[in-house]
Parts: structure tokens; sequence; C-alpha cells
């Protein structure tokens, strides 16, 4: 057995069918601190580092309110003043891309469900826009290679590498995942940016152990 996967997220199975009101699919977290990391590097890091994140929903089944949401993706992209995984003194701000596949009515759904997920990081929307996106999760031995395109964000991850990734030996999932339901796997953020509107600010960060990759399911 993979020893990077948590004994808690063995059984990950990704794109698992619905029941009656349930919403399962794809989820990708990435964010510009460590989640997968020893005490010591968390504490260096607070109040400096992990400020940023982009947090990518694929619905695989479900609705919202009744609107169907099948095959569709949404992204939040969040900026806050304090570490995420600490305390937030204030609420974060937000830009969400939502599927340009979507109809008007799945759009609304699709906010609903990121406000939903994501409570008060994203309790302030600057901006909600429509385009393009991509979510793939390659089923590789670490089930934490992914790629996730929605306008100005851009991500993409990789399995852990037990040799080559540990700094200090005491590694643990120390931060769990920003979203409400989520099943995910450790994984390392080759690409991490947000170049676009909505924030007084943009950033590029790369090969970083601060990345989710799993599945979600919701009532």
């Amino acid at each position: 057995m993979n020893r990077w996967l948590l004994p808690a997220f063995a059984a990950l199975t990704l794109g698992a069918c619905a029941s009656a009101g349930e919403i399962t699919g794809q989820y990708v977290e990435v964010r510009t601190c460590d989640v997968y990391t020893g005490p010591c590097f968390a504490n260096a890091d607070t109040g400096l580092a992990g400020r940023h994140a982009v947090l990518a929903w694929k619905i695989d089944k479900g609705s919202v309110n009744g609107v169907k949401l099948d095959g569709l993706s949404v992204v939040a992209v969040v900026a806050t003043r304090e570490t995420l995984g600490q305390k937030q003194v204030l609420p974060g701000k937000a830009v969400l891309i939502v599927d340009e596949k979507a109809t008007a009515a799945q759009k609304a759904a699709l906010v609903e469900l990121v406000k939903s997920e994501a409570g008060t990081l994203v309790e302030n929307v600057l901006k909600v826009e429509s385009a393009a996106v991509e979510l793939t999760i390659c089923h590789c031995e670490g089930n934490a290679c992914a790629t996730v395109s929605a306008g100005s964000a851009k991500v993409t991850t990789r399995c852990l590498n037990e040799k080559h990734d540990k700094a200090c030996g005491n590694e643990t999932a120390f931060y769990p995942p920003l979203a409400k339901g989520v099943k995910a796997n450790p994984a390392m953020a080759v690409e991490h940016s947000f170049t676009g509107a909505g924030f007084n600010e943009t950033w590029r960060d790369g090969e970083r152990r601060g990345a989710y990759v799993g599945s979600f399911s919701v009532p």
C-alpha cells in the first residue's frame, strides 16, 4: 500500500454514483502553503504564506434547488488576510469562475453550491465570471495527479514522492481540506497561479506540498 495515502482516505473512489438528494464529484484544492507538512514548517508559514487558494469542483451527479448540475464545474479563487487553515479574523474574498456551458439557472446553482461548501472563505464574492473550466484527475497509483484550467486560474498537481518530497520526516496532512464533504489525498502543486482581475493582486506558486486531490459528496 502506498504509505503516502492517508488511512482515512484509503477507500477513496472517484466519481461515485449519487444517491437521492446527494451531489458527488471530483475536487481539487491548492494553497500557497504546505498542507502536507510538519508542525515546525507549518508554524514558520503562519502569517506569512497560505493566504491564497484555488478550490475546484466537478459535479458528476446531483442538483441544487432542483437544478441539475451533472458534468458541470465551478472554481473559487480565494484570498484571505490570514493563513488558510488558521482562524480567520475577517471573511475571505473570492472570484468565482463558473462553467461557460451552464445555463443561467445552473450558474446560479453552482454559485450556491460554492457558498454552501466554502462558507466564510467566499463570503465576499467580488466577481462571478463564465469561462471554459477543465478539471481532470489522472487515475494513477496515488490518485493525486490533476489539472485545472479555469479562466486565469491554472493548477497542476502530481503525487507525492516518499523519497524526494519529505523535508523533516514528520509530515502529516496538517491542514484538512477547506471545503465540506471532501475525501482527498495530499499532493504536490506543480503549478498554482491566478493572473486575472477581481483582486488587487495576482500570484504564481509551484513545487509546494500544498494540494489536495480527490472527491466530494454532500447532501
